[in-house]
């Protein structure tokens, strides 16, 4: 099964200089009964997408959390043995899987381009307000999920933690969003 890692850029360098994502217990995003069931649609690709979506939401609200993270959403795509995903948590869609998971084990890493920081700023401080229903706040959180994440490869990680931009835009090797 296939898991979405949500971290912030600081989270990532931290998995690159160790090789590890999370602790003993990672919480993470996949397509679980109830996404499936929510999003009513059995098109496997839509639904990677949808668990995709929701860890880059989970990744606004870590970057909310810190300050000083770069405004750039960051999600690990990590594929895991079925059996060891907890898909019992509260949230559509999120897991627990035991960890720590091994960052050369990840499929791919998604990162927002560098063009969407000022709607993910803007989004990370009306998280709050956004769940109070506060409908300009939805807008503005809106905005940022607007912004499609790029696809790298891991071999690309210390060029996306060293400088920022880093890395070659590769989306999904066919020149569209991931």
């Amino acid at each position: 099964m296939r898991v979405y890692v949500p971290l912030t850029l600081p989270g990532l360098a931290e998995a690159y200089r160790t090789g590890e994502l999370g602790g003993a217990r990672v919480t993470a995003y996949a397509v679980t009964p109830a996404l499936s069931d929510w999003y009513e649609s059995e098109d496997s690709e839509e639904l990677e997408y949808a668990a995709l979506g929701l860890a880059a939401y989970a990744s606004l609200r870590l970057l909310a959390a810190d300050p000083s993270a770069p405004r750039r959403r960051v999600v690990v795509a990590v594929d895991v043995a079925d059996r060891a995903v907890d898909l019992s948590p509260g949230e559509m869609g999120e897991t627990l899987v035991p960890g720590p998971l091994r960052l050369a084990r990840a499929a791919a890493v998604h990162v927002d381009a560098e063009d969407a920081g000022q709607d993910v700023t803007a989004a990370a401080a009306a998280l709050d307000a956004a769940d109070k229903d506060d409908v300009e706040a939805l807008d503005t959180v809106d905005r940022a999920a607007d912004h499609d994440l790029l696809w790298f490869a891991t071999q690309e990680v210390p060029a996306l933690i060293g400088g920022g931009a880093g890395g070659e835009d590769r989306r999904d090797g066919e020149g569209g969003p991931a």
